[in-house]
């Protein structure tokens, strides 16, 4: 948990902007201490081949060292900074961040679209006074627009759509310039991508619509400033918005009170955006926060034992979903929680809940445990594949990019030969400790593997050296399990493809 009067800071790697929040939590109170902001478009130098250019790349870096000697003095674990889509989508994301990282001085994870909307969600939530019925929350973004449907502070629907401001721009107005049939046809796609997600979110109703973030932000400053709303979005107000930029017809003579120049470059790609979630959603009015990602992640850090128990809904929908044997999921995951702690000391899987950001081995093994067998559901032949699949595209609000990989990579290795490029989408950090995270997992259901509802697994010890595990039996056990131990003698060979060498008495 994190302690009385912290300082904390949130970093969101936007697509089109970076942004850091610093604040001081104390008695359960955030109180917002300073902001900083740089447009870096990193969505702008996304490349046909899918890797960013070189260029968006330095200019990223760039505003991470500078933000850095904000954050110079701060504890690690203190400093959570979470990339979106952009990232998501970059073949050299991992370039990027391992630059990144060296240039602010504390770790980077990848988010997904979902968390990162159930995220905007819970900054706009804890932002804003409560209402009766449900909020919509929209939060348009460099790369996507994140689609929230939610009640007081929790989100019960949430999307994420590939349509952003620069995105747009980048497709359709690269040269800057603006015709009503360019418009037309930016817009129409907006909705096209939109289209899937729109009967849900119709049926579903809301009592407000909320906009997040810079564009949403804009557009509302945009209408106030030309006398055209009183800072609400409406679609009357965007309309007009239209009319000046086709009267203006390129961005260099666009000229608008209440745009600023860093905003000017995407801000017709932002218009076309909210213009298209207008119309699909059949929105009115549309009020704006001043919560979003950034202060989603601070508040996100307050509620810790709120976020397990999203993590614990994650793990219990998918078991649902997959017709997983929960009973015989959770015999594996207490046993494979009580070798992880005979061996964690010795093979450096301490877990310290005190840091957000510190590795959690025994989260980790935890989920991989209760979900080893999702893959059951498609087939049994290779079933660890399949779970594996599963498990990498999988929706899981409360993980993280990385952490779902190494969840991944866990269920993967389960069983049978134990292949060691199955953990290159594993953090090159983490991979020993992974690797050994996956060898006790496979004693865990390798000792369970006669399904037994009561196995008597007690007094069965593990011993871990550097390079080697020693399982002790109680006296006589494993002569009345003689196929447990051929279990064991076949688990030797395959340990052994990781430098893992496997005794048992």
């Amino acid at each position: 948990m994190m302690q009385n009067d912290s300082l904390v800071a949130a970093v969101d790697l936007g697509s089109n902007s970076f942004h850091m929040l610093i604040a001081r939590v104390s008695d359960g109170q955030v109180q917002v201490i300073d902001r900083m902001k740089e447009m870096v478009r990193l969505a702008g130098g996304l490349q046909a081949d899918g890797s960013l250019a070189e260029e968006a790349m330095e200019r990223g870096v760039a505003c991470l060292t500078r933000f850095g000697q904000r954050v110079s003095g701060m504890p690690r674990g203190s400093v959570r900074i979470v990339g979106t889509n952009t990232l998501r989508a970059a073949k050299n994301g991992a370039e990027f961040i391992k630059r990144g990282e060296k240039a602010i001085g504390h770790p980077i994870e990848i988010i997904a679209g979902r968390e990162e909307a159930r995220l905007v969600y819970l900054g706009v939530s804890r932002s804003e006074i409560p209402i009766d019925g449900d909020r919509l929350v929209v939060d348009i973004g460099g790369g996507s627009t994140e689609l929230i449907l939610g009640k007081g502070i929790t989100p019960f629907k949430m999307e994420s759509v590939p349509i952003g401001c620069v995105a747009l721009m980048r497709d359709f107005f690269p040269d800057g310039v603006f015709d009503a049939a360019r418009l037309e046809h930016a817009k129409n796609r907006a909705e096209l991508e939109l289209s899937p997600y729109k009967m849900a979110y119709l049926k579903s109703g809301w009592t407000q619509a909320m906009g997040s973030s810079g564009t949403a932000r804009s557009l509302a400053t945009v209408i106030k400033a030309n006398g055209w709303g009183d800072g609400a979005i409406t679609k009357e107000g965007l309309a007009r918005i239209q009319a000046a930029v086709l009267k203006a017809g390129s961005l260099s003579a666009l000229k608008l009170s209440g745009l600023s120049e860093d905003r000017k470059p995407v801000f017709v790609g932002g218009l076309i955006a909210m213009q298209a979630i207008f119309a699909a959603l059949e929105i009115k009015q549309m009020l704006v926060s001043d919560g979003a990602l950034r202060e989603g992640l601070v508040f996100d850090w307050l509620d810790r034992d709120d976020h397990d128990d999203i993590r614990i809904a994650t793990v219990r929908r998918l078991q649902r979903l997959f017709t997983v044997d929960v009973r015989h999921a959770d015999r594996v995951a207490k046993t494979a929680a009580d070798l992880l702690a005979q061996v964690a000391p010795a093979w450096g899987l301490d877990c310290h809940p005190e840091s957000i950001d510190a590795p959690r081995y025994a989260v980790w093994l935890d989920i991989a445990a209760r979900l080893h067998e999702i893959g059951l559901a498609v087939s049994h032949s290779g079933f660890h594949h399949h779970g594996a699949y599963i498990l990498s595209y999988a929706d899981m609000p409360g993980l993280t990019r990385p952490a779902q990989m190494i969840i991944a990579s866990l269920v993967h290795t389960h069983r049978r030969k134990f292949k060691l490029q199955r953990f290159d989408e594993v953090d090159e950090r983490l991979r020993e400790q992974i690797v050994r995270l996956s060898a006790v997992l496979r004693l865990a259901v390798l000792l369970h593997r006669d399904r037994s509802p009561r196995p008597n697994l007690s007094r069965v010890k593990l011993e871990a050296g550097a390079d080697n595990l020693h399982v002790s039996f109680p006296d006589g056990w494993l002569k009345t399990r003689p196929l447990t131990r051929v279990d064991l003698e076949l688990e030797q060979s395959y340990l052994a493809m990781a430098n893992i060498r496997l005794s048992f008495a």
